[in-house]
């Protein structure tokens, strides 16, 4: 299958708009989940005006946050396709530039020096792109997300030593929960990547904070440590947007890799409440839209 870097390019444009008005289901079905189950008034009364902030946004085919976030494209590529990589991710890049010129998007992306703003969402190495494989054949996948600076800002690493075992990724998590109280807009996602490098520990956060509500992590060991500390963090009285309350986070997600003997990385990586993204799947049939 050759892919048309034209309709890669208006894919690209369109998931930026998309992802920013409108809010995958499952993260709508977390809320409302979370309404059923939070006990605190006030924090009722925040969950529910996050409801309204969601319909409005819908039916005025509005923003759902002021900020459009760093954009990311994440790039998955079946086996059969045929696609000249460095002209995909141009593609996707000036799919991004005509999204948020075309469209009345606020640019949150500037020079980290200079601060200078191009009006462009785009910068040196912004758009990230990333670029995976499968054996999923005819298939390529593009998701989108746009990730704000205040769940961003709260990004931790931590370089533990292995004799402080399982008790130190719980500790690490849980302070940095509480270190970033309602800067994140909680209720989040709290990613968290374990093992691996310094920067794969800290990729592994970021993909597991922007991982859909529902899914778990595919080692065993990995997903109950996932089950123990979405209890933990919810016991932590931070609340949606850290005004007290039992819904600090719709949960905790946790990717691992293999590390070395001597040492084990975590990272901690959080999703805003709104946990905006959206995703084109390219097949022989066309293209279809979805989260």
């Amino acid at each position: 299958m050759k892919i048309d870097l034209a309709a890669v390019e208006e894919s690209a444009r369109d998931l930026y708009i998309r992802a920013l008005k409108v809010l995958p289901p499952d993260i709508k079905d977390g809320i409302a989940d979370l309404v059923r189950h939070e006990t605190v008034p006030t924090a009722q009364r925040v969950l529910g005006a996050m409801m309204t902030n969601i319909s409005v946004a819908e039916d005025q085919n509005n923003l759902l946050c002021q900020d459009t976030g760093i954009p990311i494209y994440k790039v998955l590529i079946g086996s059969g396709v045929e696609v000249d990589g460095h002209a995909l991710k141009q593609a996707i890049r000036k799919g991004c530039e005509r999204a948020t010129r075309e469209h009345p998007l606020r640019s949150s992306v500037v020079h980290p020096l200079t601060r200078k703003n191009e009006h462009s969402s785009c910068g040196i190495e912004i758009p990230a792109i990333s670029i995976d494989f499968t054996d999923s054949p005819d298939v390529l996948r593009i998701m989108m997300i746009p990730k704000g600076s205040g769940s961003e800002n709260n990004s931790f690493l931590k370089m533990a030593i292995p004799a402080e075992g399982i008790d130190a990724i719980k500790k690490f998590t849980i302070d940095c929960v509480l270190a970033a109280g309602g800067k994140t807009c909680p209720p989040t996602i709290v990613g968290v990547g374990i093992g691996g490098t310094s920067e794969l520990c800290v990729a592994l956060a970021k993909r597991a904070s922007t991982r859909p509500l529902g899914t778990h992590c595919a080692d065993p060991d990995g997903a109950a440590l996932e089950q123990q500390l979405s209890a933990a963090v919810n016991q932590l009285g931070v609340g949606p947007q850290g005004l007290g309350g039992d819904s600090t986070a719709f949960a905790v997600h946790i990717e691992l890799a293999a590390t070395h003997i001597t040492m084990n990385p975590v990272a901690v990586n959080m999703q805003c409440h709104s946990a905006r993204r959206a995703s084109a799947t390219f097949t022989p049939a066309g293209v279809t839209y979805g989260f």
